[in-house]
């Protein structure tokens, strides 16, 4: 399938900033599942400086932008070819290993609910595969979080989503990790795109001095990626009940939400800020 990607980033000041200072990660990286056929990156009045390849795959630059500047907008146009990997992440270069996924974050660390969800889950399951005992994982997400967007904050964790039994694909992702770190299986959280047929653009305005892009905006999609040994890295999305597609590009990772962000920066100055985003993601006819 071939996909087009239309993202627009905006951020608003109240007050001149000085200095602006961007880590962007906003370029997709080939692999089996996909291949870029164009893509540019464009940030108003920004310089890029230096650009590389991080140790977990993603293709990272810095922007500076000089001041004094009261608005700041990046723009993301592209075109992409996803292939059907059955969510195994396979031809993906990356140095991180494994292991270096076992650790949880203030919001993917479980609580009493959480265990429990897991053992429940997980009777009757002892002498299933890995892979099958991940497939009951991110089911019992779906069942027990339901998709329910503005629901939730980018600061919600998992076991406050999951007490409330809502949220959004940010807060299903993190319970998944929970789940999986519970039972000793290296878990990530994936930041991208997903392609729905018949949908607009999303369009999300976030304001209270908001520091980094995050997909609890609704503007992107998120996942969870588990490492099962023999297979590697698989991907699951509670959100849809399914494993990554052709519908879906994969951006970025980190251990959650907040270490996947996309874009982090630093603007130099005082006043608020407002975060608009607007997000198309379309078919192209073949």
């Amino acid at each position: 399938m071939k996909l087009t990607v239309s993202h627009s980033t905006t951020y608003s000041y109240s007050g001149p900033r000085r200095h602006v200072l961007q880590s962007q990660r906003l370029v997709p990286s080939d692999f089996d599942g996909q291949r870029v056929l164009d893509w540019t990156v464009t940030t108003e009045g920004g310089t890029v400086g230096c650009e590389f390849r991080d140790g977990a795959g993603d293709r990272t630059c810095t922007v500076s932008v000089p001041g004094p500047v009261d608005r700041v907008t990046v723009q993301i146009n592209g075109t992409i070819e996803t292939f059907d990997t059955l969510g195994v992440l396979r031809g993906f270069r990356e140095k991180v290993p494994p292991f270096a996924y076992l650790r949880a974050t203030r919001v993917t660390r479980s609580d009493v609910a959480l265990q429990a969800l897991s053992e429940q889950t997980l009777t009757g399951l002892e002498g299933a595969n890995l892979l099958d005992r991940a497939h009951a994982l991110s089911a019992a997400v779906t069942e027990a979080i339901a998709y329910r967007p503005g629901t939730t904050e980018s600061m919600t964790t998992a076991a406050e989503a999951l007490a409330q039994g809502q949220g959004v694909c940010q807060d299903q992702a993190h319970a998944l990790i929970a789940l999986a770190l519970l039972n000793e299986i290296p878990a990530r959280y994936v930041i991208g795109y997903l392609f729905s047929a018949g949908a607009e653009a999303d369009v999300v305005t976030l304001s209270d001095d908001v520091r980094a892009e995050l997909p609890n905006s609704e503007a992107g999609h998120a996942w969870a990626e588990l490492y099962i040994d023999g297979m590697g890295w698989v991907g699951f999305d509670p959100a849809n009940a399914c494993c990554p597609d052709e519908r879906y590009i994969r951006l970025c990772s980190g251990a959650d939400a907040f270490e996947a962000a996309p874009i982090r920066g630093l603007a130099s100055g005082t006043g608020g800020e407002d975060l608009q985003v607007v997000v198309a993601v379309e078919a192209v006819q073949q």
